[in-house]
């Protein structure tokens, strides 16, 4: 027998024995499967120490035990399973990040949420799922929004509505929202949150515009449409437990289908105009309103002042006449000249013409006082006081009054 051919251990020397090589493998053969078994098993008792300086390998005459140390004998299996066990609870640990929400699946149902965070799941049993909870997003309902050209491309399938009149408005809103739960959001809805926002809010404005007039929505009521319709697109997602909470809901634009876009401009300028003759004649109003009712306010006083003047000099001629008749009851003919003699003074007093009467004859005198007073006044003489020289005499009216009506009684 060759001496490379001896009964020694395959891949091993004898102790004290001479090098010998084992014979080479052709090239050309694949490896063999026992000897890398052989080549793993001596590095991994290298590893822990099971060969000395010696090189005993297993299989020799100091190999037993599978060369593991004698204080690792019967323990190797245990130390895999403490190994793999640290392996398997290490890929358990992940990260959530601000902002967002882990959804944990235990076989496919809902386990529990995290936060941001270190958390440990179960390997190989729990599955992961992240939900942004915090970017606030934006759906545009009606129209969409190119970024890149900074212009808006209609939708008519989605702005076109009826309002309650039967006309149709094109309408457009823009809704921005974000996740409120995200369990909800993951069980409960099948497609993407931006369809189901845009289809709810389509739905949600098509209910408020069609109860709703065409020129109050063009006009004065869009905000409040806007409102309605967001109170109504929220009930609706939590009716479905959505987990989508609306942040806001408005109105991007509002007006009449093109085809007749002209024709409601001209209405909408002729409510202008309305509106501003409305206004003109508000302002005259107050301004003349005012004025007017100070005016029958001051009239309505001065008349109550003439009611009370005309009643006070009413009471005082009753008086003075209720005191008179007690006089002439007393003194009738006494009374009777007393008044006879007052009113002509009276009456004469505001005349400007004069007839006297001489005593002991038939003759009376007519002086134009006033045609005298004139001509005094145009010679830039001082007027008259206490009465007026005729004849070299003065003349006094009221003494001339007295004859007068003293030659005129009865």
């Amino acid at each position: 027998m060759p001496w490379n051919e001896s009964n020694q251990p395959p891949g091993g020397r004898q102790n004290g024995g001479p090098d010998r090589q084992p014979p080479r493998r052709p090239q050309q053969a694949p490896p063999d499967f026992d000897e890398v078994l052989r080549l793993i098993r001596e590095r991994f008792n290298a590893f822990l120490g099971g060969g000395g300086k010696g090189g005993k390998r297993s299989g020799g005459t100091g190999g037993g035990g599978g060369g593991f140390p004698p204080w690792l004998r019967g323990r190797s299996v245990v130390l895999v399973a403490l190994v793999a066990a640290a392996i398997w609870a290490a890929l358990g640990f992940y990260t959530i990040t601000e902002g967002k929400q882990g959804v944990e699946l235990r076989f496919g149902k809902f386990h529990r949420t995290t936060e941001a965070g270190w958390h440990w799941r179960v390997p190989l049993v729990d599955n992961l799922e992240e939900v942004d909870v915090q970017n606030i997003r934006i759906v545009f309902v009606g129209y969409r929004d190119i970024q890149r050209t900074g212009q808006k491309q209609p939708v008519p399938d989605e702005s076109l509505m009826l309002t309650q009149d039967e006309n149709i408005i094109d309408i457009q809103f823009a809704v921005q929202y974000d996740i409120k739960d995200s369990r909800h959001l993951l069980f409960n809805v099948t497609e993407p949150p931006d369809t189901v926002v845009r289809q709810a809010t389509e739905s949600a404005v098509r209910e408020i515009v069609g109860r709703s007039r065409m020129d109050d929505v063009l006009t004065t009521d869009r905000d409040r449409v806007a409102s309605e319709a967001r109170q109504l697109l929220q009930q609706m997602l939590d009716r479905y437990q959505t987990g989508i909470n609306i942040r806001a809901l408005e109105a991007q634009d509002a007006q009449p289908p093109g085809e007749v876009k002209e024709a409601f401009d001209d209405v909408v300028k002729a409510r202008e105009d309305k509106e501003r003759e409305i206004n003109k004649a508000n302002a005259y109003a107050n301004d003349v309103l005012p004025r007017a009712r100070g005016a029958a306010v001051r009239i309505t006083q001065e008349a109550e002042a003439y009611r009370a003047q005309t009643i006070a000099r009413a009471q005082g001629e009753g008086g003075r006449f209720s005191q008179v008749l007690t006089e002439y009851q007393r003194a009738p003919d006494v009374t009777r000249t007393r008044l006879y003699l007052e009113s002509l003074e009276e009456v004469f007093s505001n005349a400007s013409k004069l007839l006297i009467d001489q005593e002991g004859g038939n003759n009376i005198l007519y002086l134009p006082i006033d045609q005298l007073v004139r001509r005094r006044n145009a010679d830039s003489a001082p007027p008259a006081t206490g009465g007026a020289a005729v004849g070299g005499g003065e003349y006094a009216p009221e003494r001339s009054a007295g004859r007068i009506g003293r030659s005129l009684l009865p």
